[in-house]
């Protein structure tokens, strides 16, 4: 419930053909922390410049508190002491949501396995992992094979390979969570794996390069380095434990 001695003044766009969607966080933000808050449409776009030029603010929303101008809906975060993400900036958060979905798919795969479900479950949470991501590359392969090539040493000798990545990662996965055509799987896991562990190790940890990650897409700020690391030697172990599981 607002507090009418709290009180907040809002312009945000508001148009016939567009609603402002960080107005609307912005509201709801305001109004959650308990501010009765004047809500200013801007329902125009000469309205929505004219307001910009009399506040020399180059976006909207815009927020004023006790008189003030708090700013955008990030200034607005920052004001009630909310992180907010800085441009450019590096992330996990990517990849560990890969993983954490893929853990409870796997689970959930396992659960109507036959066989004992802790020891099904890893294969399966790798096997997924890996369609996951290589769904992630596949949305954008274009961006995806630019940054392969800055430290898979394949890719550099031979470019194509950065195209065919995604494909056989998950084609690889596919058939590794199926059980069936481990002649095919575990081979294109263990060389895939292989030539990608050596490479980040490589441009990580011994050329000490600062890249960002190309497992989870072109378009990410994941960092190079243990994360694709750890996904190339799961596809090692997966492909190992199939060979010697005979499946």
């Amino acid at each position: 419930m607002s507090d009418p001695r709290k009180t907040a003044v809002l312009y945000r766009m508001v148009m016939p053909d567009h609603v402002c969607p960080y107005g609307r966080k912005a509201l709801w933000l305001l109004k959650r922390k308990g501010y009765a808050v004047q809500d200013h449409h801007l329902k125009t776009r000469a309205a929505t410049d004219a307001f910009k030029a009399e506040h020399g603010v180059a976006t909207t929303p815009q927020t004023f508190i006790d008189g003030d101008r708090v700013g955008g809906y990030d200034d607005l975060r920052r004001f009630f002491g909310q992180k907010v993400p800085e441009a450019g900036a590096t992330s996990y958060v990517p990849v560990l949501a890969v993983f954490a979905v893929a853990l409870l798919l796997a689970g959930v795969v396992v659960w109507w396995m036959d066989g004992p479900v802790l020891a099904n479950l890893p294969p399966a949470f790798i096997a997924l992992s890996m369609c996951l991501l290589a769904m992630l590359k596949l949305q954008d392969i274009e961006k995806f094979s630019t940054m392969f090539l800055n430290y898979d040493l394949l890719a550099q000798k031979w470019p194509p390979y950065g195209y065919i990545y995604p494909f056989a990662e998950l084609g690889a996965g596919v058939l590794m969570l199926a059980g069936v055509l481990t002649w095919l799987s575990a081979p294109v896991g263990l060389f895939i794996g292989g030539v990608g562990a050596v490479s980040v190790f490589k441009a990580v940890y011994l050329d000490k390069r600062h890249l960002k990650c190309a497992c989870v897409g072109g378009s990410t700020n994941v960092p190079l380095g243990f994360v694709s690391l750890t996904e190339n030697l799961m596809m090692i172990a997966m492909a190992v434990f199939m060979f010697a599981s005979g499946h």
